[in-house]
């Protein structure tokens, strides 16, 4: 069947009448339908990731979770083989004992040094006795030779005496004085022991701490991704076990020109409306807008939107919310985020009806 070439045309008009109608009705409803008080702007549901990995080189001995686990904070996740942390733990257990000892020991010859110069500062009162008895001999025999009553043999040996004495008073002090540096190289020796004992406990403080951290925990509620390593792999410090998502930390990123940026303040009420549910918009609000502006990412499709300079906008979805709906949060979930400009301005029901609760 042929038809006349009119109908055809007629036809033709009709159908781009109608796509541009699509086109147009679209392009309203994603940027401009609701109007000056609003914008728009496309992007994913996101949330914070948190790589759960291990502090110290090491073999995983165990991974307690699974792909999609929810867990709370500080469950345990993993733990890796901790004998030669253990190993090392009792070795400088016996290195602060045997610390303890090396203090109890000085203390001991710092007591020992005490005696020995109470000792010498004896002798010395005591040799100071003799050096005083035979300085009196001495003048007594000084007397009686001047007297003639004295041989010169008693006075010469009464000398001799007198420089014996002086002589034994001068070595016990030197003997005093070298108890007093005893005393100090002993007091050293105790300083030192002492030191030590600090230095061994500090050694098992740390490794006791390596050991808690050898058990991975959850440092916050989430659910976990997927898991990198598995039971009996060796990894490098640093190296991660599992990726956790904070399902209470979950937000949207789209990107706005200047002129609309600028009119957006930080609280302003958003809504984000997912592909997947597109009958459902969720409340949000915004929790930041970038300091400087940046290209638009290459999501944007038409070559307008691709030559303004666009600034990153995050649409935060609240925590309680978030916590009554747990099981049905996503992360990578496209749509689309609005967000009021005009705080005085009504969101429209027919768009945005169902709100989620």
């Amino acid at each position: 069947m042929r038809f006349p070439i009119k109908t055809l045309a007629g036809v033709a008009a009709a159908l781009i009448i109608a796509a541009g109608g699509y086109y147009l009705r679209n392009e309203l409803r994603d940027d401009a339908g609701l109007g000056e008080g609003f914008a728009s702007g496309n992007g994913r549901i996101e949330a914070t990731e948190i790589d759960v990995a291990t502090k110290l080189a090491g073999r995983v001995a165990e991974v307690l979770v699974v792909d999609g686990d929810f867990v709370a904070a500080g469950q345990v996740l993993a733990r890796m083989q901790v004998e030669t942390l253990e190993a090392q733990r009792d070795e400088a257990m016996a290195q602060h004992q045997q610390a303890l000892n090396a203090v109890l020991s000085a203390e001991a010859q710092v007591a020992l040094r005490e005696s020995d110069r109470i000792a010498a500062q004896a002798v010395v009162a005591q040799r100071e006795s003799e050096l005083d008895a035979a300085r009196r001999r001495l003048a007594r025999s000084e007397a009686l030779a001047l007297e003639g009553a004295s041989s010169a043999q008693e006075l010469d040996d009464d000398r001799a005496r007198v420089n014996t004495a002086r002589a034994a008073v001068a070595a016990a002090r030197a003997q005093v004085d070298a108890a007093r540096s005893a005393i100090e190289a002993a007091r050293a020796q105790v300083t030192g022991a002492h030191s030590s004992v600090a230095a061994t406990r500090a050694t098992i403080t740390r490794i006791e701490a390596d050991i808690r951290d050898s058990e991975l925990t959850a440092p916050r509620a989430g659910r976990v991704q997927f898991r990198v390593a598995q039971p009996g792999e060796v990894l490098g410090a640093g190296g991660r076990v599992l990726n956790l998502i904070d399902l209470a930390d979950v937000y949207m990123t789209f990107f706005l020109p200047s002129e609309l940026a600028g009119r957006i303040a930080l609280g302003s009420e958003a809504r984000i409306v997912l592909d997947a549910a597109p009958d459902v918009a969720i409340p949000a609000r915004v929790t930041f807008v970038a300091s400087s502006a940046q290209f638009t990412p290459k999501t944007v499709e038409t070559a307008s939107e691709r030559q303004k300079l666009m600034f990153r906008v995050r649409a935060q979805i609240d925590r309680e919310l978030l916590q009554r709906h747990l099981e049905q949060v996503k992360t990578g979930l496209p749509g689309v985020a609005w967000v009021k400009l005009d705080a005085e301005a009504e969101w429209p029901a027919q768009l945005f009806g169902r709100v989620l609760q």
